[in-house]
């Protein structure tokens, strides 16, 4: 088992410490209700240090991202960040990952603690530019820093005015110490990353300031259980829960990112014919009034008979309503058409809701 740079922190704060992607991490201090609201409503603070970065360097890197990648990398400029995924050849997603363009011949490609190894390979495989692709994930910390409140904590302890726009980052000094300050974040919130190098003692200082200065917003430390209601609510999609190798970008509600036009890249052909016939089954958002709990695995029934899976699902902490995604069939996916959980062998009514189920 791996630790990040802040376990004894961690260990200190009393934290419930569970296995997640080969890391001792934190699922909760408080409880996860108190956790969730406290970013909610002011900021919150989580160690993500398992995430992966990898580095592309090269004359041609730019031409490799935007082959690995489904998005369109050749839109970034320097300081841009980019939500995107990376395909197999039959359209089944390897991860999805954010995209930081450094410059034109260097980019970091951040992806999911499980994935990394295996991202790392798959890059490797086909960098058919000859471009230099380095793992650097173990020399990495990441801090996410998220709640109406993180820019002014973070302002206090940071050396260049925090006046980034949204995907945007810079490199800066934060509690004195050499950090990439991205304004990014997986909870729907004002929030930032910071990216950082250095030993525990370093990340322990980072720390310390941090709360200190969010001390007047009643600043609270936050685990990987909140991390997952918080997401889920503003649906944002969990790699080995709502997509994987057996899901494609088109069904998964991800054909936004999915730039069909752009040139070559792994997995076009099969997800332009997806486009084109229509995707069978989608992801889609339901929500119940019922408090039932849905749970990721759970069959999604129309008249008792089964036309969908549940793939993440919980009581939302802010609308106090079981909230879930989960594939249906397409011809069930239209707005507001009754797909019940099937819990414990009872229909629990539920509806399909436009995404994010919390309004921002």
């Amino acid at each position: 088992m791996k630790k990040t740079k802040f376990y004894s922190v961690h260990e200190k704060l009393n934290a419930k410490i569970v296995e997640f992607a080969g890391y001792q991490m934190p699922i909760q201090y408080s409880s996860i209700i108190a956790e969730h609201k406290s970013v909610r409503n002011s900021v919150g603070v989580f160690d993500v240090s398992h995430m992966g970065e990898i580095f592309i360097s090269g004359e041609k890197a730019l031409e490799f991202v935007n082959y690995i990648t489904v998005n369109d990398a050749s839109i970034l400029i320097d300081g841009r960040v980019q939500y995107s995924a990376m395909c197999y050849e039959d359209g089944g997603i390897v991860d999805d990952l954010l995209v930081y363009r450094i410059n034109q011949n260097k980019f970091m490609l951040v992806v999911n603690a499980s994935n990394k190894d295996k991202d790392f390979e798959w890059m490797k495989k086909n960098n058919i530019f000859n471009v230099d692709i380095i793992d650097e994930s173990d020399e990495y910390s990441l801090l996410a820093v998220q709640g109406p409140n993180s820019k002014a904590t973070i302002q206090k302890i940071c050396d260049k005015n925090l006046d980034l726009e949204y995907y945007h980052f810079f490199f800066a000094k934060v509690a004195g110490i050499d950090m990439l300050v991205s304004r990014t974040g997986y909870t729907g919130e004002l929030g930032y990353e910071l990216y950082f190098k250095g030993d525990e003692i370093t990340a322990e200082k980072i720390w310390n300031e941090l709360f200190n200065a969010g001390k007047e917003f009643n600043i609270q430390p936050v685990g990987l259980g909140a991390r997952d209601s918080l997401r889920l609510e503003m649906g944002f999609c969990l790699y080995g829960n709502d997509i994987d190798q057996t899901t494609n970008p088109i069904e998964a509600g991800l054909g936004w990112i999915t730039k069909l036009k752009k040139e070559n890249f792994i997995g076009k052909d099969v997800l332009v014919k997806t486009k084109e016939n229509g995707p069978k089954r989608k992801l889609v958002g339901l929500i119940s009034s019922e408090k039932s709990f849905p749970r990721h695995g759970y069959d999604l029934s129309v008249n008792g008979n089964k036309v969908g899976v549940i793939t993440s699902g919980t009581v939302s902490p802010v609308l106090e309503k079981a909230i879930a995604l989960g594939y249906v069939e397409s011809e069930f996916s239209k707005e507001g058409t009754q797909v019940n959980f099937l819990i414990r062998g009872k229909e629990i009514p539920a509806f399909v809701t436009k995404l994010p189920f919390i309004k921002k």
